[in-house]
């Protein structure tokens, strides 16, 4: 099924059956009553791990609701946070697209305190589902960014959105990390270490942080699964901050995301043996199929092997291989190390150019 937008949400099929992206068409009064550099935006953070309980929610949403925004386009509502105080916001890509991919020409703001402005797209990138808004105002909060790599299953999360546009602004939800490392996989969105959460998610909420005890976002709020027949409940998916750090730092940087390309399709190394792989390593990318005529194919990677390093950028995770494809892009010749058989050996491939 493709994409249906913000009606009842941007709707792909994964295997657990329905991925609707949590935007809304409704269109109730729902109120919400010098550019830095990008490493300074976006890469402020913290390796210190959150405690897994949230003691103070009260607290803990009195501090986050000034950073929380209402987006408004023609095609719907979503929900953005603030990243810096020059007004550059982080939401998801399909809360500022329409279905056919094009930008929304107008998209209102609307902060806390009931101040609207009109926001520029600084830049969108289809494939992780992230874009970067600026508006030009003054008083703003920054939200800071946490990290979503020392996440516990069990570990309670809280996120605040607009969900279904209702009157009297954002909705605060609190649940855990129900999983990490889920796959989103519909074109053109592809997140292979999405965080799974119970914390109720609805259409309104796309774009949303969602933060642990710290107050530190570790995620943004993008979909919740429905089962086949919409049975399916406290599924919601959330675009990991680690991911989505590098891309916002080049979307500020540049405007778009210029990624290279390998030609494979991957997963975590826990997955193994689901993929019918007997493999010797604890950490790095598993290969699971390779695709015709791309670097991978050339170079000679093959189904089950493990990539572990990519031109001396560790590859621990998913992550690290997305993070390794945005440093180097299209056309850079680059070593690859993976494991076959128990033994390193490296290729070297010219990446190709990523479709986004």
């Amino acid at each position: 099924m493709k994409r249906i937008g913000f009606l009842t949400a941007a709707a792909v099929i994964l295997a657990l059956g329905l991925l609707a992206a949590a935007c809304t068409d409704d269109d109730g009064g729902g109120d919400a009553s010098g550019t830095p550099s990008a490493t300074s935006t976006a890469t402020s953070t913290t390796e210190v791990t959150a405690d897994p309980v949230i003691e103070n929610a009260v607290e803990l949403v009195e501090q986050l609701r000034p950073s929380v925004v209402h987006l408004r386009t023609a095609q719907g509502v979503g929900t953005g946070f603030i990243i810096d105080e020059a007004g550059y916001i982080v939401t998801n890509n399909h809360v500022i697209s329409f279905d056919n991919g094009q930008p929304a020409g107008e998209i209102e703001v609307t902060l806390s305190d009931g101040r609207t402005f009109d926001a520029e797209i600084i830049g969108r990138d289809a494939r992780t589902d992230v874009a970067v808004l600026q508006i030009d105002a003054t008083g703003l909060k920054a939200v800071p960014l946490g990290t979503s790599s020392s996440l516990r299953v069990g570990q309670e999360v809280l996120t605040m959105g607009n969900a279904l546009n209702l009157v009297g602004g954002p909705t605060v939800t609190k649940g855990v990390v129900s999983a990490v490392n889920r796959l989103v996989d519909e074109s053109p969105v592809f997140i292979a270490d999405a965080i799974q959460t119970d914390a109720a998610i609805n259409p309104g909420n796309s774009g949303g942080p969602l933060v642990t005890a710290d107050g530190k976002v570790v995620g943004i709020t993008t979909a919740v699964l429905r089962g086949q027949g919409g049975i399916a409940e406290g599924i919601g998916l959330a675009v990991s901050i680690d991911l989505a750090k590098p891309v916002v730092d080049r979307l500020i940087a540049d405007g778009f995301v210029n990624r290279g390309r390998l030609g494979i399709f991957a997963a975590a190394v826990s997955r193994a043996t689901e993929n019918n792989c007997l493999i010797d390593a604890s950490s790095g990318v598993l290969v699971t199929s390779v695709v015709a005529d791309t670097p991978a194919a050339t170079g000679g990677l093959e189904d089950c092997d493990v990539i572990v390093e990519i031109e001396n950028l560790s590859v621990d995770n998913i992550t690290d291989l997305f993070r390794a494809l945005l440093e180097h892009g299209p056309g850079e010749t680059v070593d690859v190390s993976y494991i076959r058989d128990g033994e390193v050996e490296v290729i070297v491939v010219t990446l190709g150019e990523s479709p986004n």
